[in-house]
């Protein structure tokens, strides 16, 4: 089972959706997780339009709606052979000016 740490940044985002937001968001971690533990990353779900941030080496945004991204990085398995998620920011595009 994947694991994950969830940076402070990324709960100070989170507080500021609204509930139909974080709902949605939700959603989109569960399918997310759902694709890491299965697949171990190499192929997820084109809904979630995983793809790298550009010029952030190592960043990952994941699409949760039109307008709704969260930021990620691998971290260090926890558990051997798991992934490790570090969930860094959650929002808009405006995110992107931080990742």
């Amino acid at each position: 089972m994947p694991t994950y740490f969830v940076l402070s940044l990324f709960w100070s985002d989170y507080a500021k959706l609204s509930p139909a937001e974080k709902a949605v968001f939700l959603q989109a971690r569960d399918e997310f997780m759902e694709d890491l533990a299965l697949l171990r990353g190499q192929r997820f779900r084109p809904s979630l339009r995983i793809k790298g941030v550009q010029g952030y080496p190592g960043v990952f945004e994941m699409t949760w709606a039109k307008d709704g991204r969260a930021t990620f990085a691998f971290g260090p398995s926890k558990i051997p052979g798991e992934p490790h998620i570090i969930w860094r920011r959650i929002g808009d595009h405006s995110i992107f000016n931080n990742p």
